[in-house]
């Protein structure tokens, strides 16, 4: 009876640690190609044509069009605006001031999809820079692919089995969980990026009157913070290649499992830093709760 017990928890365990060894290799295998493309935003981004269908040109019909127009319905309200403060004497912006923002502004507009390309394009340069670093000093591939399968060397070795009753099963565990956190929140960093660069054309023409000038500030710095973030990770990631590791010292594992957690948490250093917007999926689903609370 004891044995049939002992066979029953020992079938129970192996079931249970096969079902996780299964789900955690399936999340590793589906992230291994697409992390790193939705972290290191670069120009590739704008091969996307139906961005600039969207914004389009002066001349053809997108969202830079409108904004052409809403030039002139700046233009046409400012010269109302002036004559009236001929009779009126209230303070009014310097002719010579507005002309030389609207002459700006209008040519920030027209060729913002080449403004904001090259403002990516610096960003991206400059996280590749990073990453060069360590692939010629420490000759490793500074990626998160190969930052996941070197864990998957250093925590958990696949030909042993997973153990999910284990410390490495359990960091094994919150790694997997983690690293689909990562890939949740590095799609709606993505997609909050496309959202940005649509609204370039309208957070350039927020500049011509002082009173919407914050629209461009606010815009300027949530899109720095979100372009930022692929800075901070490269950083983490070459300081985490930089660290000898073995799998038999569980200083190694807690070490680099505290590497991890930083990759997990870069999105809100870089808002308690910079100020911004968090992708994070926990940091999101509290800040939803808390509208409902009184």
């Amino acid at each position: 009876m004891e044995n049939t017990q002992v066979n029953i928890v020992e079938v129970i365990t192996q079931t249970i640690n096969n079902l996780f060894s299964n789900l955690f290799s399936s999340i590793d295998n589906s992230l291994y190609s697409i992390l790193d493309d939705l972290l290191f935003v670069g120009p590739n981004l704008f091969n996307d044509s139906n961005l600039g269908k969207i914004l389009g040109n002066f001349n053809s019909d997108g969202l830079i069009l409108i904004c052409n127009s809403l030039l002139l319905g700046f233009t046409l309200y400012y010269a109302c605006f002036l004559m009236i403060s001929k009779l009126t004497f209230s303070p009014v912006q310097n002719p010579i001031q507005f002309l030389f923002k609207l002459f700006l502004s209008a040519i920030a507009i027209n060729y913002s999809l080449f403004l904001v390309e090259q403002f990516i394009t610096i960003f991206s340069n400059i996280s590749l820079a990073i990453r060069e670093v360590g692939e010629t000093v420490l000759n490793e591939n500074i990626c998160l692919s190969a930052f996941i399968e070197k864990f998957n060397s250093t925590i958990y070795i696949e030909n042993s089995g997973l153990n999910i009753f284990s410390l490495d099963g359990l960091m094994k565990s919150f790694v997997s969980i983690g690293l689909l956190n990562l890939a949740i929140s590095y799609s709606i960093r993505y997609i909050l990026i496309k959202v940005f660069i649509i609204f370039t054309p309208f957070a350039f023409i927020s500049l011509i009157n002082n009173n919407t000038s914050w629209i461009f500030k606010s815009w300027f710095k949530l899109f720095i913070s979100l372009l930022s973030l692929q800075l901070l990770v490269s950083l983490i990631l070459l300081i985490s290649f930089s660290i000898e590791f073995n799998s038999s010292d569980t200083f190694s594992k807690f070490v680099y499992l505290g590497s991890v957690y930083s990759l997990i948490r870069a999105n809100s250093f870089i808002k308690d830093f910079m100020g911004g917007l968090s992708t994070d999926v926990s940091t999101g689903i509290s800040n939803f709760k808390s509208l409902f609370i009184k």
